[in-house]
């Protein structure tokens, strides 16, 4: 799961509403890329500084774009009984208090769909079960 969500380059190929994906810079411990997000005639572009911590957690500080601030984490543990326990929390503020008002009321949805997009993405490369996967996220807006 840590390898999943590490690759940014391919976010473009399954998660929703992305549509472009640049990496200027990457290692082993640190990634910056710029991520083209778009719904219907809104498109933006966000740049983002990724902290990498094999195998336990990926950060995520917001460098450029529409936000006034966006901070996310990733943090995975593995499981006596196999698998991998995922967290995730997310906190941001748009520059913009009107756009604020209009995107937080599809928040909730946005990020369910989101995590579904990786849920489905991790059983597509990882199960050899389907349907034997579990997961939470939980967020803070």
């Amino acid at each position: 799961m840590y390898d999943l969500v590490a690759d940014v380059a391919r976010y473009g190929e399954f998660l929703p509403w992305v549509s472009g994906v640049r990496v200027t810079s990457n290692s082993e411990t640190e990634m910056v890329a710029d991520l083209l997000v778009g719904f219907k005639a809104i498109k933006e572009k966000f740049t983002s500084r990724v902290k990498k911590e094999r195998p336990n957690a990926i950060r995520v500080d917001y460098l450029d774009g529409p936000m006034k601030y966006l901070h996310n984490e990733w943090t995975f543990r593995d499981l006596p009984e196999g698998g991998c326990a995922v967290g995730f929390m997310v906190d941001f503020q748009f520059k913009s208090r009107v756009f604020e008002a209009i995107a937080g009321q599809f928040f909730d949805r946005a990020l369910t769909k989101m995590t579904d997009a990786f849920e489905a993405r991790a059983e597509a490369l990882y199960s050899s079960a389907p349907g034997s996967s579990s997961s939470s996220a939980t967020s803070a807006a």
